[in-house]
This record gives C-alpha cells, structure tokens and sequence, in this order.
C-alpha cells in the first residue's frame, strides 16, 4: 500500500463507526465528530494520560510508533485501539511525523472534575512538518518552515504577454515556531529556484500551480482553494499588516501569503499568530543565487561523505546560540549582492578579529542566551511555562554586558547592533518581580509567583502558612494532652490531615477524636476543629493556586505585548553571533579578508585568488596544496589532470572562496580580489533520476540546458565532465559548443575541468579560453599528486595508475597498461631512435640548428612543448603527451638552445650532454 493509500485509510471518521454511529457511546461519538471535522489527519484523542487513536488509525499507530495495539469493548463492537502517553509523546509524535502522517490533537479543554457529563474534547493543534512548535521535535539551530505556493498571470519581464513560463508565481515561507515570514515573487524558473533554496518542510500548493518534482522533499498538504482567493487573501494579510500593498507587490505574492498564514492559524487553532510581526518580502536578485544543484554541489549543509564536519556550515559553526546557528544558515544560504552591505559585515568582522577580548567576551555572553525567537513566540501562543519566561529574563539579562562588550569596537554595523540590542528593562523588571528563580514546570500547582508581587496573594499564602503552622504544632499539644508519645499527625491526598495512634494506644484516645482510617496497627482519627483548619488551609491553597495561575497568565499576556520588540533584540544578537563567529574562525584557520573590484567591467575585473585553499577539505588533510586563480572576467580556464589530482577541490575551493566573501565572511587565502556575482552555477559529480524518467546522461544536459539559459557576465559557472556520459565523439562535441557558447555569447568566468584532451585545442581559437593542469610525478611506475595547478594542459589522466590505487586486480591493471601502450610502440621506436641520433650527431659536432626533425633543435622544441615526459625515460620523445612544465627543464631547454655548437668539441658535446642527463634525471 502506498503513503497516499495508507492515509486515506487512517484518516477521517472510521467507517465501521460511522455504520453504527447512532448507537456509539458518547466518547466514540465525539471521537467521531472530531475525525471528521479534522480528515486530513490521525486523531490523537486524550483520555486520561494518553492520547488514543481507534480503528484505522491505531493500527497505523500501533505499527509506526511499535506500541501495543489493544481493543476497547462496548454495546456497539469491539474496536481496536493504541495510545502513547501523553508526558512522553514528542518521540511517538516525531516518528508519525518521519512516516508522513499529520496529527491533530484532540485535547480535554474542561476539567474532567468539573465536567458534568462527558468531558470536552477540542482539536488544539494540528503537528506537521511544517507547523510543528514543540521544542523537542524542531532542529534547534535550523528554520523550519511551511510553504505557500500561488500562480498569477500578467506580464513577463520585458512587457510581453506572460505564457505558461513567463507567469507570476508567489511563494510565501511561516516559520511557525519563531513568527518569520518572508515573501517573494518571480517568474516560474525563479521562484522555483527560490523554493529549493528556502526548502520548506511542508508546501501548500495554490490552484493551477503546476510544480516539478523538487529536488527536496516536503510534505505537499492540500488545503481550501478558498484560502488562495485574493480578496481572502488580503483580509488574513491585513491582521498582520495594516497595509498589505506594502508588503507584497503581486497578486500571487498576496495570495501565497494569506494562504500559508491562514494554513499556520488554521494548524494552531484558527486563531491569530500575534508573534507574526516580521512578514518581509525580498526580491531573489538581491542575493547571490544558488539553485538546489550549487547548494548540493558544493556541499554547504550536506556532504557526500560520511565524515563529520565535511560541509562548509559545519567548518563555520563556531556559533554560541540557536539564533546565531539560524541566521548563519541563513546568510549561507542567500549570500549578498550589494557591495556596501557585504563591506559593511566585512568592516564587523575585521574589528571583531582585531579585538580578541570583545570576542571571548561576546562569546561567553552569548552561550547564556536563550533561543529568544521561540521563546516569544511561545509566549504569544500562551503555551509558555514559568521557566520559559525566567528564560527570556536571563538572556535580557546579558544584553548590558553584550553591549558593554560593543562599546570599544570599530564597526558602523556592530554600532548600529549595538544601538538596537534594547535592554527591555520593563520586560525584566515584569519577569524578576513576578516569578520565583526557580520555578516548578507546571503552572497550575503554584509556586510560580514570588512573594510581594501582589498583595491579595500573600494575603491568601498567609492564612495557608497560618494553617499549617497551627498543624505542625498540634502534634506536640497532642502528645502532652494525651500523653501518647508515640502520637503522630500526618496527610495524605485521600483522607487530608490526621492524627495516628498506634493500637496498644487506642483506650487513652480522648472522646472528641474521630475516626478516619483503621490500619492494620494504628487507628487514624480528625477531631473538628483540625478538620476546619484543613478546610481552611486547602480553601486558601486552592486559591492561592487558582490567584497565581491567573497573576501568571496576566504577566505572559504583558511580556507578549512586546513580542516585536524582543524579536528585534533576537535578529540583533544572531547577527552579532555570527559576525562574532566569522571572526574566529578567520583567526583559527588564518583567513583573509577579501578586496572587490569597483563596479570595473573590463577582463582585468576578474576572479584573483593568491594561495586560495578549500575550507573543508583543509580541515580533513595533515596538509593541504595552496592554489592560486587568475581568472579574467568572461575567461574559460579548461581545467586537465590526472584522476584524484584535484580538479573539482580547485573548482569548489574558488567558488566557495567568491561564496564566503558574499556571505560577508574573511576567505581561505592569502589574498583574494573579487568580483561581485550574480549566480553561481555547478555542473558536478554524475547522478540519475530514475524515478522520474532520466538518465545520468539527461540529468548533465539538464543542468547544462540551465546554465546556458541563465548563466550571465557576472555569473561564476563550474563544469566538470560535460559531455562524458555518451559517445567520445558526441560528448567531446557537446562539451566544445558549451565552452564556445559560454565564451562567445554568455562572457561567465569559467571552470571546465575535462578528460577531453582534444578540448585544450579551444584555447588556441579564442584568446578567452585558457588551459591549466594539475600536476603530478610518475616515478618507477607510481604516481604521486602533487594537487598543484599550472598552466597549460595536462599529459596524462593517469587512468590506470589510479585504478591500481583503488585496488582493481593486478591483472586488470596489467592488461589495461598494455592495451593503453601498444599503439605506441611504433612511434617509441622512432623516437627512441631520433633521441639516439641526437646524441649522436651532437657527440660528432654535426649539428644542425636549422633541421627538423631528428635534431637537437627539433629535441628543444619537443622539451619546450612539453612532448617529452623526463619521469619516464623509457617512453618516446615523440608520443609523450604534453608533460607539465617544469622550471628545471625549461632551464635545460634554454641552455641547449644558447649553446655554440658550431665550436663546441665532440669531448665537450659530450661532458655537456652528459652533465644535462644527470640534471634531467
């Protein structure tokens, strides 16, 4: 059975119920009722301490959660039933949630002591991927999300009328559990990149919205049609924002946003989510754009390796607080394109590495932090405790000292921080007057509010104590009364206060003693006038309980007036954690703060990255190969190598170099001068879709189709292996058209590392196509990589030697060797003839300069063409293909080219052949 299959059969009223529905008891009757009202979710039904589902649906519990499934029996059948309990739900709940169901949870919402009759039941919350609140199922330090999605006509971009492609599609993003909501519109291929990019956990679709299958996988949640409607719309808008035009610029941007706040009200309860107080729209082009692929590719928050620490938001996260662990996903996620906002994080950044007592100080302060954003938001919900809202006045607490910790900094952004960190001292002053330090959980059993706060409180606390002093002194009065000494005055919750007296005891119990309990060696008597003291005390202890529930709720409905402006305090200490971050970790990992070109457009204002490093794999190495990058703007740099020599590290390292320096971060090299990017595009690593009907092959030209459409001037494309999933003559053809159309028409600054020699050929047509190399050393059949870039193309892939380091058997090997060298021996021998000849002609004096072919001459030429591999002395001058450059045998090269052979002596010919061999080998 299939998820869809599976749902259906869990969710709305049980149809066995149903057949026999005016004879159910009256609990399964409402139970009943609230599975209808709630059809697109399992029922968690309370009663008592556990929440139950019936039927259907607690099979579906029963196998998900791997409970008991157990049977309830009445008049009408017998029903299966399964429960989990209701003070350890999160992990049952969170496993439902994994196996994608919805839950609403139908709790008692009258006192079942104060219920005549049946106990009321409400649906209080619906828990999904997107809505959930409860701390125990959200990812502390990552925005959870619920999506809208809305589809307008009108006009594309440049005035013509909008078809299928050109439409206006709005998409809005609620973070249930800390009130953001941000908003945006675009056409289709752009608001469909900005939905990978935000990658809700849960998507509302509006009508006509025909979306691809997505790269990620969120919950697709059907909703009311009517909850897209504009003029709907713009009502729910209007409770949030009193002049929704300011908000939204679109009718799709309006109505993706009513949409996904009506669905996140409706999730909560159908009422209000006051806490909702920063709805702000962007437009994706005021950040550097990442599509699923780049953020894939380059392994921002998820590595293709099992190793820990392998992402480049698990190298920065040196964050003190969940705020600051959000907010640098954030930033990560939508780097900036405005150079004066990225200066200005840059400015931060310096100062904070400048001042390294600021940083410990600020560090420290912020681990004490609290996750403000949920903490108001729960606040708001009414769902708060009393040590949530202790919590909120210990981190408002450390806003002075975080201040104070600003004060000597030089930063315009970290003084404008600083400005806005208020230090709420009404909020604190509320909290510290009227919660005790260290309140009980629960705030219905009192305990919660300090003495002094208010008056009629200590009144009721004091005739209580009044109360219970007066018992705790009977026991004494008692035993001298009586002269039992073994007279005890004990509670109980069943039978309240009494007096115990053991059997041997009972003659001497005076007349007004009554009794209570008979235990099995002891009597438990009350006389009158300790059961009026106990009416008393439990009068004024119930009313002290009921006084101070009611002083707490009225004290979180004030601190909830102020919700914006704790948030405004959350946005201002994440920022600061990480700026704060950023600057440690460009101190530990000696990172340097990059320069950006003044608005130039000519070739010069290209990527320059002198000994640039990967910030990931550094950190996994003993030792890492610094590289540099000079990459004119609009160039294409054909990348060649050997397997494993690390072609793809080198293209990454320098887009996440151009990455970090967006996000407003310091950079691993020693210098950097960038360019500001619009979009950087990734064509990485081989993977299929098989599901959805492509091959690796259609996937490459798929994302290829992208980058040719959309890639511009001021756009950084990687390519790597274009063209290698069908025929050599096809795939070499494809990956040379890219790299001309890329050059001619698009002018993006290009990494293409290729296998495809043949491709290095572009450079010679076109004076923006260059090749570098990486190299490496072969000697007595190994090879070593040196990961260092060069200039100029590679000589070998070394394809065999890196399936012997993979461990292929030796046989394979063997015959993959032979196979690769037998269609040079011909033209070994040749060589190796024409390199005999050399040395005799040069031994005899009858060099030529002016010849050739089997000259010294033409031997120079081939030294400087790189057409002679000196690791190998075995293999010919003629087929060695393209050795890497090489300082000490281009001085060979030029010593032999200025010698005077004309006069040089055979014995001289000789000593200096002889000591040029020795310098070669």
């Amino acid at each position: 059975m299939n998820a869809d299959a599976q749902q259906e059969a869990v969710y709305g009223a049980p149809p066995e119920m149903l057949a026999v529905r005016d004879d159910l008891t009256p609990m399964l009757s409402q139970y009943a009722d609230l599975c209808e009202e709630h059809d697109d979710a399992v029922v968690l039904f309370q009663v008592g301490d556990f929440y139950e589902a019936f039927c259907g649906a607690a099979e579906a519990v029963a196998r998900t959660c791997e409970v008991t499934l157990t049977q309830r029996e009445d008049s009408t059948g017998t029903w299966p039933m399964a429960g989990i309990p209701i003070d350890n739900a999160a992990g049952y709940l969170e496993r439902l949630l994994d196996a994608g169901y919805r839950v609403a949870l139908a709790e008692q919402v009258e006192d079942a002591e104060e219920a005549s009759g049946l106990v009321d039941r409400a649906v209080t919350q619906l828990i999904t991927p997107g809505t959930v609140v409860d701390e125990e199922l959200l990812d502390a330090g990552r925005a959870t999300y619920l999506g809208a999605v809305a589809r307008g006509g009108g006009e594309s971009e440049n005035g013509s009328d909008a078809d299928a492609e050109g439409d206006t599609y709005g998409l809005a993003v609620v973070d249930v559990s800390t009130g953001e909501c941000l908003v945006t519109g675009a056409d289709r291929a752009l608001a469909l990149e900005e939905l990978e990019r935000l990658a809700p956990a849960e998507l509302v679709v509006g009508p006509d919205c025909d979306l691809p299958d997505l790269p990620f996988d969120p919950m697709e949640t059907p909703f009311e049609p009517e909850a897209f409607d504009a003029d709907a719309a713009r009502e729910t808008l209007s409770a949030y924002a009193p002049r929704p035009d300011a908000v939204v610029e679109s009718d799709a941007e309006l109505r993706a946003v009513g949409a996904a706040l009506t669905y996140a009200e409706y999730a909560q309860g159908d009422s209000q989510l006051a806490y909702v107080t920063r709805i702000t729209r962007f437009d994706p082009r005021e950040f550097l754009q990442l599509d699923a692929t780049a953020i894939r590719s380059l392994e921002l928050f998820e590595s293709r390796s099992a190793r820990a620490g392998s992402t480049l938001f698990s190298v920065l996260d040196e964050t003190a607080c969940a705020l600051g662990r959000r907010r640098l996903e954030a930033w990560l996620r939508r780097p900036l394109v405005d150079r004066e906002r990225i200066e200005a994080r840059l400015d931060a950044v310096a100062a904070l590495c400048d001042d390294a007592l600021a940083r410990a100080d600020l560090r420290d302060h912020l681990s004490s932090v609290y996750d403000l954003e949920r903490l108001v938001a729960r606040v708001s919900r009414e769902r708060a405790d009393a040590r949530d809202l202790r919590s909120l006045k210990t981190t408002l607490d450390r806003v002075p000292e975080i201040r104070e910790a600003l004060a000597g900094t030089d930063s315009d952004l970290l003084s404008d921080l600083r400005d806005s960190l208020d230090e709420l001292e009404d909020v604190r002053d509320l909290v510290g007057d009227a919660v005790v330090s260290d309140p009980p959980q629960e705030i219905t059993e009192g305990g919660v509010i300090a003495d002094g706060f208010d008056a009629e409180l200590d009144d009721v606390r004091g005739t209580a104590e009044a109360g219970r002093e007066w018992v705790s002194n009977l026991e004494a009065r008692e035993q001298e009364r009586t002269g039992i000494d073994s007279l005890e005055v004990g509670y109980n919750q069943v039978h309240g206060y009494y007096i115990e007296v053991t059997n041997p005891n009972l003659d001497r119990v005076p007349d007004d003693y009554q009794r209570r309990q008979t235990l099995k060696n002891s009597e438990r008597f009350y006389t009158p006038e300790l059961k009026e003291r106990e009416d008393e005390i439990l009068r004024a202890s119930d009313r002290a309980d009921a006084l101070e529930y009611d002083l707490f709720c009225e004290v979180r409905a004030d601190v909830a007036t102020e919700s914006a402006r704790v948030q405004a305090v959350a946005d201002a200490l994440a920022d600061l954690d990480v700026l704060r971050t950023l600057a440690d970790v460009a101190v530990a990992n000696d990172y340097a703060r990059p320069e950006f070109h003044a608005g130039d457009t000519d070739e010069s204002a290209g990527i320059r990255i002198d000994a640039g490093r990967h910030p990931v794999v550094e950190r996994a190495q003993d030792e890492f190969v610094p590289n540099p990058a000079d990459l004119p703007r609009g160039s294409v740099a054909l990348v060649t190598g050997p397997n494993m020599s690390g072609k793809s590290t080198y293209m990454r390292q320098v887009a996440l170099v151009t990455l970090l320096a967006q996000v407003g971060s310091f950079v691993p090299a020693k210098s950097a001068r960038l360019p500001v990017l619009d979009r950087v595009f990734t064509r990485i690593g081989a993977s299929d879709d098989i599901a959805g009907g492509q091959s690796t092959f259609m996937r490459e030209m798929s994302e290829l189709t992208e980058i040719l459409h959309n890639a511009t001037g001021d756009s950084l494309v990687l390519l790597d292996e274009v063209g290698r999933g069908t025929s050599t003559a096809d795939g070499l053809a494809i990956a040379r058209a890219a790299t001309e159309f890329l050059h001619d028409e698009v002018g993006a600054t290009t990494l293409f590392a290729t296998h495809y020699h043949d491709l290095t050929d572009a450079a010679d047509d076109r004076e923006g196509v260059f090749n570098l190399h990486f190299t490496a050393a072969r000697r007595d059949g190994e090879v070593t990589f040196l990961h260092s870039v060069a200039d100029g193309p590679s000589s070998s892939s070394y394809g065999v030697e890196v399936a012997q380091l993979a461990g292929v058997p030796a046989s394979v090997v063997e015959r993959a060797r032979n196979l690769v060298d037998e269609p040079e021996t011909d033209a070994e021998s040749a060589a190796d003839s024409a390199g005999d000849g050399v040395v005799a002609a040069a031994a005899n004096g009858e060099v030529d300069e002016t010849a050739e072919d089997g000259t010294l001459a033409a031997y120079v030429d081939g030294l400087e063409n790189g057409h002679r591999e000196s690791e190998n002395p075995n293999q010919a001058t003629a087929t060695a293909a393209a050795a890497e450059p090489n300082p000490e045998l281009e001085a060979v090269a030029e010593e032999l080219r200025e010698a005077d052979l004309v006069d040089t002596t055979p014995l001289e010919a000789l000593n200096l052949l002889s000591d040029l061999k020795g310098r070669l080998e």
